[in-house]
């Protein structure tokens, strides 16, 4: 006969099991679409990251948010500083509440990325969020806010430039495309550019695995992502099609937030993944270490989803667009992303 000890231990077991899976049994948060921007649209400037330390950088961000059509409307912080970061948790926080609050704000964008953005990520008025929805874009640390509003709103959040980036045409005709003109675009690397090469060399895309496959799009910066893992913050999976993106990681630093990432069971349940760039990310100093095609081959070829590499998300010149929690098609024998829907109402 089994012992009643046994019994009560297998019982809590179970229990704490799904105690810690909290995600798979919430129910997902109906998806909420921002308004399509406009040219003559107020576009609210915040920085919930790093401080800028000169003021033209400022500058030349505005102006460059002005030569795509909108008016800016600066946060009340955006010039501060504590630490590396601009101002205080308290203050970078209450400039981002307040511009989802300001009815004259269509959308707001982060001025730069860098670090602190978890550390403001639960302070944030998630349901004034759902009651305002609004354009909220930036990449790099923003992967946090992003996939946070999303996790926490249903809202589709956009993974792209900051104001501070190269506004360059390739990144200017993907944003406002998906953001001001509401096209279900196809993401899709630039074909063809040879320069003096025989071939292309530059952003070709690399199929790991192929095939076709339909999810919510989710993800961005591999070492933010990863640090939202346990928390209620970071997304569930179930189902998406995860992208990622890195700079300046040594490839064991790689291989162990993509092990943090499968531990919090986030990959299991994929539709298929997009690996964007990444940038420098190499071996470092001493003993020989896994090559990143190795690396990415043993996370992600055992899920038996579609996998392309190469894709232009990241911390390049040019880049995507990506609605963090749209529908989308990804075909790895092509290297695309289909959205199935506009991304914006």
């Amino acid at each position: 006969m089994p012992h009643p000890r046994r019994h009560f231990v297998q019982a809590l077991a179970a229990g704490a099991a799904a105690a810690a899976l909290p995600s798979a049994q919430a129910s997902r948060p109906a998806a909420l679409y921002a308004k399509r921007l406009q040219p003559g649209d107020t576009i609210g400037l915040v920085s919930p990251a790093n401080a800028t330390y000169e003021r033209e950088p400022v500058q030349i961000a505005i102006e460059a948010l002005q030569a795509l059509g909108f008016k800016v409307k600066p946060g009340a912080h955006l010039r501060a500083r504590y630490g590396q970061f601009a101002g205080t948790d308290a203050q970078r926080a209450a400039d981002l509440n307040a511009m989802f609050a300001d009815d004259e704000v269509a959308g707001i964008m982060a001025l730069t990325g860098g670090s602190g953005c978890n550390r403001i990520v639960d302070k944030l008025d998630y349901a004034l969020i759902r009651r305002k929805p609004k354009f909220f874009g930036g990449f790099s640390d923003l992967t946090c806010l992003l996939n946070a509003i999303q996790q926490q709103t249903g809202l589709v959040t956009f993974h792209g430039p900051v104001a501070a980036s190269e506004w360059n045409p390739f990144s200017v005709a993907h944003f406002k495309a998906l953001v001001m003109e509401g096209q279900a675009m196809l993401l899709r690397n630039p074909q063809g550019e040879r320069g003096e090469h025989l071939v292309q060399t530059q952003d070709r895309t690399t199929t790991l695995r192929g095939g076709r496959a339909r999810g919510r799009l989710l993800g961005g910066n591999l070492a933010v992502l990863s640090s939202l893992a346990g928390s209620a913050y970071f997304p569930d999976f179930r189902g998406a099609i995860l992208f990622l993106e890195e700079i300046n990681e040594y490839i064991y630093r790689v291989d162990r937030m993509l092990s943090t990432l499968r531990l919090a069971g986030a990959l299991g349940g994929l539709a298929g993944v997009v690996l964007g760039k990444f940038t420098r990310c190499e071996p470092g100093d001493g003993y020989g270490t896994l090559t990143l095609d190795e690396v990415f081959d043993d996370y992600f070829l055992p899920l038996q989803v579609p996998v392309y590499r190469g894709a232009m998300i990241g911390h390049i010149k040019r880049k995507f667009t990506v609605p963090v929690g749209l529908e989308a098609e990804i075909d790895a024998d092509a290297g695309t992303l289909q959205l199935l829907r506009p991304a914006v109402g």
